[in-house]
């Protein structure tokens, strides 16, 4: 028995709905929401290699380490924002996130 491409659509269907899951269920903590929109870059790369595999050529994977690129600057950048909220209000509650206008 071999892995083939329906393995790989299936793992990031996967986690492609763990993360929308997560973003829908859990609203109050920010950290959650952040690990959401990793696992579902996380997917896309998946099916991203996956099909590039697949067809035999590199386009895909090329796009995988763009979005790789993104994911982390995301990251970085959500990051950065969270300990600056953190510092100023003392909490990372979502709800309290409308009150950092300025």
């Amino acid at each position: 028995m071999s892995i083939g491409l329906a393995h790989y659509l299936a793992v990031a269907a996967i986690l492609f709905t763990i993360g929308v899951f997560g973003i829908f269920v859990n609203r109050k903590n920010i950290i959650v929401i952040l690990m959401s929109v990793e696992l579902i870059l996380l997917a896309v790369n998946i099916n991203l290699v996956a099909f590039s595999a697949y067809l035999g050529n590199v386009t895909g994977q090329i796009f995988a380490m763009l979005v790789l690129t993104v994911a982390a600057a995301e990251a970085a950048v959500g990051l950065a924002i969270l300990v600056t909220f953190f510092r100023n209000r003392g909490d990372i509650a979502v709800d309290d996130a409308s009150m950092m206008k300025g």
